[in-house]
């Protein structure tokens, strides 16, 4: 089950009939987020099997699970927004039972992405899971 966050998402979506609407909103949630500081932009938080340069800070508070990240990759960076409204929030033991290509398949991201961006965001899922898991 995807968070509100993420269902807001979607719904957005819903209003953008081209692609390229839906390419620069996701463009404009990287830019909505606050940049990564420089003292999380390390080799341990580098995600690999990304394109692009990704950092991804991960904490558990209570149990929960949240993230902030960064790309220097304008769409990378929305991505990761798009990642953050779907996981962030979430109590950690229901991190592994999100489908995230299933939930961004709702978004249409599956078709329009480069097998490269694809990649990317298999690596970012990958981490986000790793982290839950060991929290």
């Amino acid at each position: 089950m995807a968070t509100q966050n993420f269902e807001d998402i979607v719904g957005d979506f819903e209003f953008l009939d081209d692609w390229e609407d839906r390419y620069r909103y996701v463009i404009e949630l990287g830019k909505s987020m606050d940049p990564l500081d420089d003292v999380f932009r390390v080799d341990a938080n580098k995600v690999h099997g990304c394109a692009s340069q990704v950092w991804l800070q991960s904490y558990i508070e209570d149990g929960v699970y949240r993230f902030d990240g960064d790309s220097d990759a304008l769409i990378v960076r929305g991505l990761i927004a798009v990642l953050r409204a779907l996981y962030n929030g979430v109590p950690t033991q229901q991190i592994a039972a999100i489908d995230a290509p299933a939930e961004l398949a709702r978004l249409g991201l599956n078709d329009h992405l480069s097998a490269q961006r694809s990649n990317g965001v298999r690596s970012m899922v990958e981490r986000i899971r790793s982290v839950a898991a060991q929290g």
